[in-house]
Formats: C-alpha cells, structure tokens, sequence
C-alpha cells in the first residue's frame, strides 16, 4: 500500500519554487494543506512562478485536484505564474477545464457591510421600482376589466365560483370568531367607562356604530388578508415556479384575464356579504356583554342599536369592504405573479402579499375616514 501524500517545497532557481509531491494524494489520506506553500511564498517574496515534479507520485484522485486548486487561487492573489507540465496529464486536463468554465454570478455571499447611505439608496431604488411594477400591474387590472365590460375576457366561469366558495362560504367560521370576540371587546371596553356615569345604554351605540361603521370591515379585510390573500399568493407563485402562468402565455392566454380576475372579482363581491355578516357577529357579541353583564334588555338594547345606526354607516362599511376585497385580491395575486423561481420565494411571496394588504387597508381606512370627514358622512 502506497504512503500517504506528502509536499516538499524546493527552490530549484532563483525565481522558481518547485512543489514536490510524492506518495498517494487521495481523499481517503491525510492530505497537506495549502497553508504551508502560502507560508513558503510569503516569507520568499522574491518567486515569480511555481511548479511542480510528481515523477514520484504513486497515485491520487479529486483529492490531488482539491489541492491543486487551492494552491492556484493563492498564487492567482500573489500574481505568481503556475507551471503545469509536472503535474500527471488527466490532472493538467481536469485543472484546464475547473479554470475554463466562469463562475456563477452572485454565487458567492457578497462580502463586507454596505454603508448606510447606500443602503438607503439601493432601499429608495426598490421603491420607485416597486412601485412602477404595482402601478403596471393595477392598469393590466383594469384593461382585463374592461375587457370583461365588453364581454371579451378569457377565465372560466367554474373558477370564479370556486374562488367565490372558498373566500365566501368557508371564511364564515374565522370572520365569525373574530368579528365576536371585537365585538365583545369593544362593549366591556366600553361598559367600564360608562358605567361611571350611569349610561350603560350606550354601549349599544358605541358597539353599532363602531362595527358596521369600519370595525367589522377592517377586521375582515385583515382576517382574509392573512387567509385568502397569502393563498392567492401561494397558488400563482407556484404556477409560475411550475411554469404554468408561461404557457398560458405561449397558449395566447392572458394571465392577468385567467387567473386575477376571478379572484378579484370573487372578493370584490364576497367581501360585502362578509361585513354584513361580521356587522352582525359584532352586535351579537356587544349584546353578550350589555344584557348579561350590564343588566339591559334584550329588546333595549336591540332598540338603542337600530335607533344609533343609520344607512350612512352600513354603507360606508360595505364600501369599504369592496375597496379592501380588491385591495388583497391585487396584492395577492401581484405578489404571486412576481414570485420567483424557487420554493422559497413562494413563502416570501405570500408573507409579502399580507404585508402589502394589511399596509393598504390600512392606507385606505385613513383615506375613507378623511372623505367622510370632508363629506360630513
């Protein structure tokens, strides 16, 4: 059996140092590291080029090439020239090819930390194209609409009803839950300051008012935000993965007609029959609170709330619930068109589609609330 790989290092002229390799260079075998030629270089700074003599090597494998790789990326950083000629010829071969095929872009970790002003500008610059990107996204929207105007959109009708069951019909159990539980909230918040002036009553109104009004509406569009709009996230970030939104465009298919616009229109139209609903959870829950704990009627305190909401408040709950419908549907289903090709951008994709919902109903709650008040609704 052949001795492990050993390394001795010469100086065979005055600008030349020549890399000895003897016994068996193979990944089963302690090899010698690289450390001791970059030792020998920095201490003779004066060596222009490298070779090496292997008539004493008794054999070796992707371990020899290992190290040979390793020894040309010290000297390419020392500017020192390599020669080849002593190595065996299926290793010169192998070591030409490994230096011959380029190196992947960004396939190393960027190294250093990036300055602040930097990091702000490169930050400033996703911005505007983040938001050229949105604002391209909201006009192929409204072309498809249009389209679908004048009857020439190409979706399947099965598909909208579909989508409509899964973000109508199967959202009830969550929206109900935590609809009630606001309402609840919301009445025994407000029942211990009322109390303090004998005018329990009015935790009918405060309840009413702030439920129809924007509460069950908000509420809702945060709860299908993290629900339906994450999984149109999903489903369109794995489609494009798979490549299937690729060949509906090869098919003459417009993705944005075939696939956003039945979810759009789906919670578009499903989300205003979810704040009725959640309107309704939400008294219910007020109504736990003022007639089991604050000792109201039941006919009182359904009397107080139907004289306290008006049909200026149910609408402007319901008008925000179609404004937040298509808000997460867009930002859902531009998210998904956006993914990249990986897995992990499909998470990254729906973790982002219900930030960007949440930040829009947000935005829009704050612009409604404003026009009502310029309005005096």
């Amino acid at each position: 059996m052949p001795p492990p790989g050993e390394l001795k290092l010469q100086k065979t002229a005055e600008d030349t140092l020549t890399v000895v390799l003897s016994g068996s260079w193979k990944l089963t075998e302690q090899l010698t590291s690289v450390d001791e030629v970059q030792k020998t270089l920095d201490a003779a700074p004066g060596i222009g080029r490298v070779a090496f003599d292997t008539r004493q090597l008794a054999g070796w494998d992707s371990g020899l090439l290992i190290f040979l790789t390793q020894v040309n990326d010290v000297l390419t950083q020392k500017k020192i020239a390599i020669e080849a000629g002593g190595l065996p010829e299926g290793a010169r071969k192998l070591l030409a090819l490994a230096a011959a095929v380029p190196e992947k872009k960004d396939a190393r970790k960027a190294e250093g930390k990036v300055p602040f002003f930097a990091h702000v500008g490169n930050e400033t610059v996703d911005f505007f194209r983040s938001s050229g990107e949105m604002l391209a996204f909201i006009g192929d929207t409204v072309i498809a609409f249009l389209n679908l105007l004048r009857g020439r959109a190409q979706y399947r009708k099965t598909d909208l009803w579909l989508v409509m069951e899964a973000c109508g019909g199967q959202a009830l159990p969550i929206v109900s839950l935590i609809c009630f539980l606001v309402g609840l909230i919301l009445a025994f918040i407000g029942a211990i300051q009322l109390q303090l002036f004998g005018a329990q009553i009015y935790v009918a109104d405060l309840v009413g008012i702030a439920m129809v009004r924007l509460m069950a509406a908000i509420m809702t569009g945060i709860v299908m935000a993290g629900r339906t709009g994450g999984a149109f996230a999903a489903q369109l970030g794995t489609m494009q993965v798979n490549q299937e939104i690729d060949a509906l465009k090869t098919l003459g298919i417009s993705p944005m007609e075939f696939l956003v616009l039945p979810r759009m229109l789906a919670l578009a139209l499903m989300m205003p029959l979810l704040c009725l609903y959640a309107n309704l959870m939400g008294i219910l829950g007020g109504m736990v609170v003022g007639v089991g704990m604050l000792d109201i009627g039941f006919i009182q305190y359904y009397n107080e709330t139907a004289k306290a909401v008006n049909l200026w408040n149910l609408g402007i709950g319901l008008f925000s619930g179609t404004v937040f419908g298509v808000i997460v549907a867009l930002s859902g289903c531009m998210r998904g068109m956006q993914c990249g090709r990986s897995a992990s951008a499909v998470g990254e994709a729906a973790t982002s589609a219900v930030v960007t919902a949440i930040v829009g109903i947000i935005v829009s709650t704050a612009v409604i609330t404003v026009m009502c008040d310029l309005l005096g609704i």
